[in-house]
């Protein structure tokens, strides 16, 4: 196994005026490449989790933090956020607000520009970038004329231009339709899967993370409670029941369909095509 990209190590992190530490002794380790999913109520410490890897905590925020955060071997605490945006991209929940150019073409510019990044390459990359996300051809349209979901995708483009080898998304599609969820989604499991970016997606829709993610950590009132690949954790129905946290739907169905029923044996399913075929032999054997 290589080195992890992101390392956490006895982490506890208190926000300044506050008592009660915002993360609890947090150590995790997440490989090049892994497509990790956190989860965990409002509070839960999720975006802290991700402000401690792009740098945002401790260097912008204050606070005190004991323990080490190292993202690609660099103690975070000891390098300014612009030097860790050349790691790590952070996309938050309302891409409208993160939008301040005229065109596409200047919102990812920006970074670039301020990166120092010369004129000339900058003309290269910026079509390269908007290519990659499906806006090819956008450069000179107004963002706040694009859809929800094609703005989530600029946004996620003026990450990407800057060359970043880990993607956060925190709560990207709190606030888009359906079509601009699958949009995003769709987007950074193509990142992960072609381009090998490792990415973190701070989310309540757990049928995503049940059908992308390699891992899911969940986090409660600052503390890692879980921490497995998708099939185990929501398994673990009773458990994420009593932490008020949703499962599938797939894999409550199951739950219900064994503990009231009597009728559900094996593997619990946590994506709708194995849910379907199994009571598909359900039904198969009860009227066989």
């Amino acid at each position: 196994m290589s080195d992890p990209i992101i390392s956490f190590t006895d982490v506890t992190y208190t926000y300044a005026g506050t008592d009660e530490p915002a993360l609890h002794s947090i150590s995790l380790e997440i490989q090049p490449g892994e497509y990790v999913a956190v989860l965990g109520l409002n509070g839960a410490g999720k975006t802290t989790l991700g402000l401690c890897v792009n740098g945002v905590v401790p260097t912008m925020l204050g606070g005190e933090l004991t323990g080490t955060v190292l993202v690609g071997g660099l103690d975070v605490s000891e390098y300014p956020v612009r030097e860790m945006s050349k790691l790590v991209g952070m996309v938050f929940d309302n891409p409208e607000f993160q939008m301040s150019q005229m065109s596409a073409a200047e919102e990812v510019a920006l970074g670039l520009e301020n990166a120092g990044v010369p004129y000339e390459e900058m003309r290269r990359i910026i079509p390269e970038t908007l290519e990659l996300v499906g806006l090819g051809g956008f450069e000179e349209r107004s963002p706040l004329g694009l859809s929800g979901g094609q703005q989530q995708r600029l946004a996620i483009a003026a990450v990407l231009a800057m060359k970043p080898q880990i993607l956060i998304m925190d709560e990207p599609t709190s606030n888009l339709d359906p079509i601009g969820k699958q949009e995003v989604f769709d987007m950074a499991a193509k990142l992960n899967r072609e381009r090998g970016m490792t990415v973190i997606v701070i989310e309540h829709e757990v049928e995503v993370m049940a059908r992308y993610a390699d891992r899911v950590i969940v986090l409660d009132a600052g503390r890692i409670v879980m921490n497995g690949t998708p099939q185990e954790i929501f398994s673990r129905v009773d458990e994420l029941d009593a932490l008020k946290l949703r499962v599938p739907e797939s894999a409550a169905l199951a739950r219900v369909l064994g503990s009231e029923y009597g009728l559900w044996k094996g593997q619990v399913p946590i994506t709708t095509e194995p849910a379907v075929s199994a009571i598909n032999e359900l039904l198969g054997a009860k009227n066989a």
